[in-house]
Protein backbone atom coordinates (compact mmCIF):
# COMPACT_ATOMS: atom_id res chain seq x y z
CA UNK A 1 0.00 0.00 0.00
CA UNK A 2 1.65 3.52 -0.75
CA UNK A 3 0.03 6.97 1.07
CA UNK A 4 -0.16 10.36 0.84
CA UNK A 5 -0.22 12.92 3.81
CA UNK A 6 -3.86 15.05 3.40
CA UNK A 7 -4.46 18.18 4.89
CA UNK A 8 -8.17 16.94 6.44
CA UNK A 9 -7.59 13.33 6.80
CA UNK A 10 -4.13 12.75 7.82
CA UNK A 11 -2.87 9.81 5.87
CA UNK A 12 -4.46 8.45 2.69
CA UNK A 13 -3.80 5.03 1.39
CA UNK A 14 -3.87 3.71 -1.48
CA UNK A 15 -2.59 0.33 -3.56
CA UNK A 16 -0.91 -0.53 -6.72
CA UNK A 17 -4.09 -0.61 -8.64
CA UNK A 18 -5.33 2.98 -7.61
CA UNK A 19 -1.78 4.62 -7.85
CA UNK A 20 -1.52 3.90 -12.02
CA UNK A 21 -5.33 5.13 -11.86
CA UNK A 22 -4.53 8.20 -9.99
CA UNK A 23 -1.28 8.91 -12.11
CA UNK A 24 -3.32 8.46 -15.09
CA UNK A 25 -3.14 11.89 -17.22
CA UNK A 26 -7.20 12.04 -17.22
CA UNK A 27 -6.81 12.00 -13.36
CA UNK A 28 -3.49 14.20 -12.81
CA UNK A 29 -5.79 16.95 -15.14
CA UNK A 30 -7.68 17.38 -11.64
CA UNK A 31 -4.79 19.56 -10.49
CA UNK A 32 -5.26 21.89 -12.76
CA UNK A 33 -8.79 22.13 -11.65
CA UNK A 34 -9.59 24.72 -8.59
CA UNK A 35 -12.27 22.58 -6.06
CA UNK A 36 -13.79 26.71 -5.49
CA UNK A 37 -13.62 28.50 -9.10
CA UNK A 38 -12.66 32.06 -8.49
CA UNK A 39 -12.73 31.76 -4.25
CA UNK A 40 -9.51 32.54 -3.98
CA UNK A 41 -9.89 36.22 -5.42
CA UNK A 42 -12.12 36.63 -1.82
CA UNK A 43 -10.31 33.57 0.52
CA UNK A 44 -6.90 33.50 -0.69
CA UNK A 45 -6.56 30.16 0.88
CA UNK A 46 -8.61 28.07 -1.07
CA UNK A 47 -6.36 26.98 -4.09
CA UNK A 48 -6.78 23.45 -3.06
CA UNK A 49 -7.78 21.33 -6.35
CA UNK A 50 -10.61 18.68 -7.13
CA UNK A 51 -7.25 16.19 -6.94
CA UNK A 52 -6.95 15.99 -3.31
CA UNK A 53 -10.70 16.18 -2.78
CA UNK A 54 -10.84 13.41 -4.69
CA UNK A 55 -8.21 10.92 -2.92
CA UNK A 56 -10.74 12.76 0.54
CA UNK A 57 -14.28 11.06 -1.26
CA UNK A 58 -12.27 7.78 -1.83
CA UNK A 59 -10.98 7.88 1.65
CA UNK A 60 -14.17 8.96 3.15
CA UNK A 61 -16.56 6.47 0.84
CA UNK A 62 -13.94 3.73 2.15
CA UNK A 63 -14.99 4.20 6.13
CA UNK A 64 -18.91 4.84 5.26
CA UNK A 65 -18.63 1.40 3.35
CA UNK A 66 -16.70 -0.12 6.16
CA UNK A 67 -18.79 1.72 9.11
CA UNK A 68 -21.88 0.31 7.40
CA UNK A 69 -21.22 -3.43 7.01
CA UNK A 70 -20.06 -3.32 10.59
CA UNK A 71 -23.62 -1.99 12.08
CA UNK A 72 -26.01 -3.19 9.21
CA UNK A 73 -28.22 -5.82 10.04
CA UNK A 74 -28.42 -6.82 6.09
CA UNK A 75 -26.88 -9.79 5.36
CA UNK A 76 -24.09 -9.68 2.84
CA UNK A 77 -21.93 -12.50 1.24
CA UNK A 78 -18.17 -11.96 2.29
CA UNK A 79 -16.82 -12.16 -1.52
CA UNK A 80 -19.81 -9.76 -2.56
CA UNK A 81 -18.77 -7.06 0.25
CA UNK A 82 -14.97 -7.05 -1.08
CA UNK A 83 -15.84 -6.82 -4.69
CA UNK A 84 -18.01 -4.05 -3.70
CA UNK A 85 -15.75 -2.02 -1.23
CA UNK A 86 -13.71 -2.40 -4.55
CA UNK A 87 -16.16 -0.57 -7.00
CA UNK A 88 -17.08 1.81 -4.42
CA UNK A 89 -13.64 3.34 -3.70
CA UNK A 90 -13.20 3.28 -7.61
CA UNK A 91 -16.24 5.53 -8.19
CA UNK A 92 -15.55 7.61 -5.20
CA UNK A 93 -11.84 8.48 -6.89
CA UNK A 94 -13.50 9.12 -9.98
CA UNK A 95 -17.26 10.93 -9.77
CA UNK A 96 -15.62 14.28 -10.21
CA UNK A 97 -12.97 13.29 -13.42
CA UNK A 98 -15.44 14.87 -15.38
CA UNK A 99 -15.46 18.49 -14.00
CA UNK A 100 -14.85 21.25 -16.09
CA UNK A 101 -12.41 24.35 -15.82
CA UNK A 102 -13.13 26.00 -12.84
CA UNK A 103 -15.64 23.41 -11.76
CA UNK A 104 -19.08 24.11 -11.30
CA UNK A 105 -18.94 27.60 -13.03
CA UNK A 106 -18.05 25.75 -16.33
CA UNK A 107 -21.48 23.30 -16.67
CA UNK A 108 -23.22 25.40 -18.33
CA UNK A 109 -21.39 24.47 -21.52
CA UNK A 110 -22.36 21.39 -21.81
CA UNK A 111 -24.31 20.09 -24.79
CA UNK A 112 -27.89 19.47 -24.61
CA UNK A 113 -29.00 15.86 -23.72
CA UNK A 114 -32.36 15.16 -24.76
CA UNK A 115 -34.78 17.27 -22.39
CA UNK A 116 -32.08 18.39 -20.09
CA UNK A 117 -28.57 18.99 -20.28
CA UNK A 118 -25.05 16.74 -19.51
CA UNK A 119 -23.73 17.08 -16.17
CA UNK A 120 -20.05 16.85 -15.15
CA UNK A 121 -21.53 13.12 -13.56
CA UNK A 122 -22.32 12.30 -17.31
CA UNK A 123 -18.17 13.51 -18.17
CA UNK A 124 -17.19 11.54 -15.27
CA UNK A 125 -19.02 8.08 -16.43
CA UNK A 126 -18.11 8.90 -20.07
CA UNK A 127 -14.25 8.95 -19.10
CA UNK A 128 -14.31 6.03 -17.26
CA UNK A 129 -16.04 4.12 -19.69
CA UNK A 130 -13.74 5.20 -22.83
CA UNK A 131 -10.73 6.81 -21.88
CA UNK A 132 -9.98 4.54 -18.26
CA UNK A 133 -11.15 1.33 -19.28
CA UNK A 134 -7.77 -0.18 -19.78
CA UNK A 135 -6.50 0.84 -16.66
CA UNK A 136 -9.54 0.11 -14.32
CA UNK A 137 -10.16 -3.41 -16.26
CA UNK A 138 -7.23 -5.08 -17.28
CA UNK A 139 -4.70 -4.32 -13.95
CA UNK A 140 -3.56 -7.68 -12.51
CA UNK A 141 -5.55 -6.48 -9.09
CA UNK A 142 -8.63 -7.08 -10.99
CA UNK A 143 -8.24 -10.95 -12.06
CA UNK A 144 -9.95 -12.25 -9.14
CA UNK A 145 -13.33 -9.85 -9.03
CA UNK A 146 -13.33 -8.86 -12.89
CA UNK A 147 -14.68 -5.20 -12.58
CA UNK A 148 -16.01 -3.54 -15.76
CA UNK A 149 -15.41 0.13 -16.18
CA UNK A 150 -19.38 0.26 -16.81
CA UNK A 151 -19.80 -1.06 -13.11
CA UNK A 152 -18.10 1.71 -12.09
CA UNK A 153 -19.52 4.43 -13.75
CA UNK A 154 -23.04 3.42 -13.32
CA UNK A 155 -22.31 3.79 -9.52
CA UNK A 156 -21.86 7.57 -10.35
CA UNK A 157 -24.82 8.21 -12.04
CA UNK A 158 -27.40 6.37 -10.41
CA UNK A 159 -29.23 3.19 -9.13
CA UNK A 160 -30.64 0.81 -11.54
CA UNK A 161 -30.83 -2.84 -10.81
CA UNK A 162 -27.76 -3.59 -10.58
CA UNK A 163 -27.53 -4.66 -6.06
CA UNK A 164 -23.71 -2.78 -5.87
CA UNK A 165 -25.43 0.11 -7.60
CA UNK A 166 -28.59 -0.26 -5.04
CA UNK A 167 -26.82 -0.33 -1.98
CA UNK A 168 -23.90 2.10 -2.23
CA UNK A 169 -24.84 5.02 -4.63
CA UNK A 170 -26.03 6.87 -1.59
CA UNK A 171 -21.93 6.89 -0.61
CA UNK A 172 -21.45 8.86 -3.50
CA UNK A 173 -24.35 11.23 -3.85
CA UNK A 174 -26.89 11.86 -1.19
CA UNK A 175 -27.41 13.61 1.51
CA UNK A 176 -25.08 11.72 3.71
CA UNK A 177 -22.65 10.96 0.66
CA UNK A 178 -18.66 11.04 1.42
CA UNK A 179 -18.60 14.44 -1.67
CA UNK A 180 -20.26 16.53 0.36
CA UNK A 181 -18.50 15.45 3.66
CA UNK A 182 -15.42 15.81 2.15
CA UNK A 183 -15.87 19.45 0.09
CA UNK A 184 -17.26 20.81 3.46
CA UNK A 185 -14.48 19.51 5.83
CA UNK A 186 -11.97 20.63 3.24
CA UNK A 187 -13.59 24.13 1.54
CA UNK A 188 -14.11 25.65 5.15
CA UNK A 189 -10.31 24.78 6.25
CA UNK A 190 -9.18 26.06 3.40
CA UNK A 191 -11.37 29.16 3.41
CA UNK A 192 -10.28 29.87 7.09
CA UNK A 193 -13.23 29.94 8.29
CA UNK A 194 -14.86 27.57 10.73
CA UNK A 195 -18.91 27.18 8.72
CA UNK A 196 -18.49 23.69 7.18
CA UNK A 197 -17.13 21.87 10.48
CA UNK A 198 -19.52 19.03 11.78
CA UNK A 199 -19.23 15.48 13.94
CA UNK A 200 -17.86 13.50 10.87
CA UNK A 201 -17.25 10.66 13.76
CA UNK A 202 -20.34 10.61 14.99
CA UNK A 203 -22.17 10.66 11.28
CA UNK A 204 -19.61 7.71 10.55
CA UNK A 205 -20.89 5.53 13.55
CA UNK A 206 -24.78 6.77 13.36
CA UNK A 207 -24.90 5.55 9.59
CA UNK A 208 -26.21 2.33 8.94
CA UNK A 209 -27.96 0.35 6.22
CA UNK A 210 -31.52 0.09 6.11
CA UNK A 211 -33.09 -3.06 4.04
CA UNK A 212 -37.31 -3.58 3.91
CA UNK A 213 -39.29 -4.83 1.10
CA UNK A 214 -35.79 -5.42 -0.86
CA UNK A 215 -35.50 -1.30 -1.13
CA UNK A 216 -32.29 -0.23 0.72
CA UNK A 217 -31.88 3.02 2.23
CA UNK A 218 -29.16 5.13 4.16
CA UNK A 219 -30.04 5.75 7.97
CA UNK A 220 -28.85 7.70 10.70
CA UNK A 221 -29.50 6.12 13.96
CA UNK A 222 -32.05 7.79 16.57
CA UNK A 223 -29.13 8.99 18.99
CA UNK A 224 -27.72 10.52 16.04
CA UNK A 225 -30.41 13.27 14.95
CA UNK A 226 -28.01 16.41 16.43
CA UNK A 227 -25.49 15.14 14.21
CA UNK A 228 -27.38 15.10 11.07
CA UNK A 229 -28.93 18.31 11.85
CA UNK A 230 -25.15 19.71 12.42
CA UNK A 231 -24.06 18.49 9.00
CA UNK A 232 -27.03 20.62 7.20
CA UNK A 233 -26.61 23.55 9.39
CA UNK A 234 -22.50 23.22 7.96
CA UNK A 235 -23.98 22.98 4.20
CA UNK A 236 -26.33 25.96 4.64
CA UNK A 237 -23.76 28.31 6.09
CA UNK A 238 -21.18 27.48 3.85
CA UNK A 239 -23.47 28.16 0.47
CA UNK A 240 -24.66 31.45 2.47
CA UNK A 241 -21.19 33.04 3.29
CA UNK A 242 -18.64 30.86 1.14
CA UNK A 243 -20.01 29.40 -2.44
CA UNK A 244 -22.71 32.44 -2.96
CA UNK A 245 -20.14 34.87 -1.33
CA UNK A 246 -21.08 38.49 -3.71
CA UNK A 247 -17.40 38.90 -4.69
CA UNK A 248 -16.96 35.33 -5.75
CA UNK A 249 -19.47 35.32 -8.03
CA UNK A 250 -18.76 37.80 -9.80
CA UNK A 251 -15.47 36.44 -10.27
CA UNK A 252 -16.90 33.14 -11.47
CA UNK A 253 -19.32 35.02 -14.30
CA UNK A 254 -16.07 36.61 -15.50
CA UNK A 255 -13.91 33.38 -16.08
CA UNK A 256 -17.53 31.90 -17.60
CA UNK A 257 -17.59 34.63 -19.69
CA UNK A 258 -14.08 34.06 -21.58
CA UNK A 259 -14.82 30.41 -21.56
CA UNK A 260 -17.73 30.91 -23.66
CA UNK A 261 -15.78 33.51 -25.64
CA UNK A 262 -13.29 30.22 -26.41
CA UNK A 263 -15.54 27.83 -27.29
CA UNK A 264 -17.09 30.46 -29.28
CA UNK A 265 -13.85 30.63 -31.25
CA UNK A 266 -12.87 27.11 -31.35
CA UNK A 267 -14.61 24.35 -33.70
CA UNK A 268 -16.48 23.26 -30.57
CA UNK A 269 -19.72 25.77 -31.40
CA UNK A 270 -20.22 26.94 -28.07
CA UNK A 271 -19.95 23.92 -26.04
CA UNK A 272 -17.79 21.32 -25.04
CA UNK A 273 -18.03 18.22 -26.69
CA UNK A 274 -20.63 15.67 -25.84
CA UNK A 275 -18.87 12.64 -23.58
CA UNK A 276 -20.43 10.11 -25.93
CA UNK A 277 -16.99 8.32 -27.37
CA UNK A 278 -13.12 8.74 -26.78
CA UNK A 279 -12.13 11.18 -29.41
CA UNK A 280 -14.93 13.73 -27.81
CA UNK A 281 -13.65 13.09 -24.20
CA UNK A 282 -9.64 13.29 -25.46
CA UNK A 283 -10.70 16.82 -26.67
CA UNK A 284 -12.70 17.55 -23.34
CA UNK A 285 -10.14 16.72 -21.23
CA UNK A 286 -7.86 19.25 -22.99
CA UNK A 287 -9.40 22.12 -20.91
CA UNK A 288 -8.66 22.63 -18.00
CA UNK A 289 -8.23 25.95 -15.32
CA UNK A 290 -4.16 26.56 -16.58
CA UNK A 291 -5.34 26.23 -20.32
CA UNK A 292 -7.86 28.84 -19.54
CA UNK A 293 -5.63 31.01 -17.75
CA UNK A 294 -2.66 30.49 -20.09
CA UNK A 295 -5.89 32.02 -22.83
CA UNK A 296 -6.19 34.92 -21.15
CA UNK A 297 -2.67 35.89 -20.61
CA UNK A 298 -2.51 36.27 -24.18
CA UNK A 299 -5.73 38.20 -24.00
CA UNK A 300 -5.94 41.27 -21.76
CA UNK A 301 -7.48 43.59 -23.37
CA UNK A 302 -10.64 41.60 -23.12
CA UNK A 303 -13.09 43.04 -20.73
CA UNK A 304 -13.38 40.04 -18.40
CA UNK A 305 -9.69 39.20 -18.47
CA UNK A 306 -9.46 42.84 -17.03
CA UNK A 307 -11.74 42.20 -14.59
CA UNK A 308 -9.75 39.48 -13.37
CA UNK A 309 -6.16 40.60 -13.47
CA UNK A 310 -6.97 43.89 -12.29
CA UNK A 311 -9.43 43.68 -9.79
CA UNK A 312 -11.73 45.55 -12.05
CA UNK A 313 -14.83 42.88 -11.05
CA UNK A 314 -18.29 44.02 -11.59
CA UNK A 315 -19.70 45.48 -8.91
CA UNK A 316 -23.15 44.60 -7.29
CA UNK A 317 -25.91 47.14 -6.62
CA UNK A 318 -28.29 45.44 -5.33
CA UNK A 319 -28.95 42.09 -3.45
CA UNK A 320 -32.41 40.60 -3.08
CA UNK A 321 -33.37 41.20 0.83
CA UNK A 322 -37.05 39.39 1.63
CA UNK A 323 -38.44 36.11 0.89
CA UNK A 324 -41.72 34.64 1.16
CA UNK A 325 -44.85 36.21 0.02
CA UNK A 326 -42.94 39.66 -0.05
CA UNK A 327 -40.63 38.59 -2.72
CA UNK A 328 -42.80 38.53 -5.64
CA UNK A 329 -43.19 41.98 -4.93
CA UNK A 330 -39.57 42.38 -5.13
CA UNK A 331 -39.01 40.65 -8.62
CA UNK A 332 -41.10 43.32 -10.21
CA UNK A 333 -38.84 45.84 -8.84
CA UNK A 334 -36.14 43.80 -9.82
CA UNK A 335 -37.76 43.25 -13.48
CA UNK A 336 -38.57 47.24 -14.11
CA UNK A 337 -34.68 47.94 -12.93
CA UNK A 338 -33.73 45.64 -15.48
CA UNK A 339 -36.11 47.74 -17.84
CA UNK A 340 -33.92 50.78 -17.28
CA UNK A 341 -30.81 49.99 -16.99
CA UNK A 342 -31.48 48.46 -20.41
CA UNK A 343 -33.10 51.67 -21.76
CA UNK A 344 -29.24 53.54 -20.62
CA UNK A 345 -27.14 51.01 -22.00
CA UNK A 346 -25.80 49.78 -18.91
CA UNK A 347 -24.44 46.32 -19.19
CA UNK A 348 -26.25 43.92 -16.23
CA UNK A 349 -25.81 40.45 -15.21
CA UNK A 350 -28.21 39.46 -12.91
CA UNK A 351 -27.23 36.87 -10.86
CA UNK A 352 -29.72 33.90 -9.18
CA UNK A 353 -27.54 32.00 -6.85
CA UNK A 354 -30.11 29.05 -5.94
CA UNK A 355 -29.35 25.90 -3.76
CA UNK A 356 -31.75 23.77 -1.84
CA UNK A 357 -30.31 23.46 1.00
CA UNK A 358 -32.04 20.08 1.96
CA UNK A 359 -34.59 18.45 -0.32
CA UNK A 360 -37.28 16.88 1.37
CA UNK A 361 -39.09 15.64 -1.83
CA UNK A 362 -35.33 13.44 -3.54
CA UNK A 363 -33.10 13.39 -0.72
CA UNK A 364 -34.53 12.88 2.57
CA UNK A 365 -32.27 11.56 5.48
CA UNK A 366 -34.00 8.90 7.40
CA UNK A 367 -33.96 8.59 10.70
CA UNK A 368 -33.61 4.51 12.54
CA UNK A 369 -36.30 4.91 15.89
CA UNK A 370 -35.31 2.85 18.08
CA UNK A 371 -38.89 1.16 17.72
CA UNK A 372 -37.50 -0.37 14.06
CA UNK A 373 -39.42 2.07 12.51
CA UNK A 374 -38.32 5.25 9.75
CA UNK A 375 -39.03 8.37 9.65
CA UNK A 376 -37.32 11.56 7.79
CA UNK A 377 -35.41 14.04 9.62
CA UNK A 378 -37.31 16.40 8.26
CA UNK A 379 -40.36 15.33 10.58
CA UNK A 380 -37.84 15.15 13.54
CA UNK A 381 -36.19 18.43 13.29
CA UNK A 382 -37.41 21.60 14.22
CA UNK A 383 -34.30 23.58 12.31
CA UNK A 384 -35.27 21.84 9.23
CA UNK A 385 -39.13 22.86 9.68
CA UNK A 386 -38.40 26.25 10.28
CA UNK A 387 -35.71 26.51 7.05
CA UNK A 388 -37.21 27.72 3.80
CA UNK A 389 -35.39 27.95 0.67
CA UNK A 390 -33.63 31.26 0.39
CA UNK A 391 -32.84 32.36 -3.37
CA UNK A 392 -30.30 35.38 -3.22
CA UNK A 393 -30.80 37.65 -6.56
CA UNK A 394 -28.04 39.99 -7.08
CA UNK A 395 -27.90 42.78 -9.65
CA UNK A 396 -24.32 43.17 -10.87
CA UNK A 397 -23.32 46.14 -13.55
CA UNK A 398 -19.57 47.15 -14.73
CA UNK A 399 -17.43 49.58 -12.21
CA UNK A 400 -17.40 52.45 -14.14
CA UNK A 401 -21.33 52.50 -14.14
CA UNK A 402 -22.41 51.67 -10.80
CA UNK A 403 -23.17 55.64 -9.73
CA UNK A 404 -25.08 55.86 -12.89
CA UNK A 405 -26.80 52.34 -11.97
CA UNK A 406 -27.49 53.45 -8.63
CA UNK A 407 -28.80 56.32 -9.33
CA UNK A 408 -31.54 54.55 -11.68
CA UNK A 409 -32.55 52.11 -9.02
CA UNK A 410 -32.49 55.01 -6.70
CA UNK A 411 -35.24 56.73 -8.36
Amino acid sequence: MDEVRDAIHGFIQFNDWEREIINHPAFQRLRRIRQLGMSDLVYPGTTHTRFEHSLGVMHLGSKIFDNVILRSECNFNKDDIERDRIIVRLACLLHDIGHSPFSHAGEEFMPNNNDTSFTHEDYSAGIIRFVLNDVIENHPLNKNYNIKADEVARLIVGPSDNNTCRYWHNIISSQLDADRSDYLLRDSYYAGVKYGVFDLDRILVMTTLYDKNDSPSFAIKEDGINAAEALIIARYMMFKQVYFQETRRICDFHANEYVKKLLNQSDLKGVFPEPTSKENLQEYLKWDDFYVWGQMTQDRNDRHVKALFERRHDRCIYCSTVFGEKRFEENEKIERWKEKLKEKNIELWVDNADSNWYKRDTEEIKILMTDGKLKNLSQLSQFLINLEKSPIVRLYVPVDSVKQAKEIIKD
